[in-house]
């Protein structure tokens, strides 16, 4: 039995499409960069173009959205 993420085919799309950039692009919300993310979050670990994270304020888990270059972090989103 394969352990794939069912999820992958959809990540590569956004990725190559250029997804990503359009949401941060079209956000109203905060940005943050890898630095002060770092001092917000805890990262979980990274599914491209997302980062799984756990804000250190309350214990909160959720995720980030983010782009490469600049690495920026948005659209944050509570579980």
């Amino acid at each position: 039995m394969s352990d794939t993420d069912p999820t992958e085919a959809i990540r590569r799309e956004m990725i190559e499409t250029g997804q990503p950039a359009a949401d941060l692009e079209a956000t109203e919300g905060r940005t943050w960069t890898t630095d002060e993310m770092r001092q917000e979050f805890e990262v979980l670990g990274f599914a491209a173009p997302y980062a799984v994270v756990k804000r250190k304020s309350d214990g909160v888990k959720g995720s980030l959205e983010f782009v490469h270059s600049p690495r920026q972090y948005f659209n944050w989103r509570a579980d």
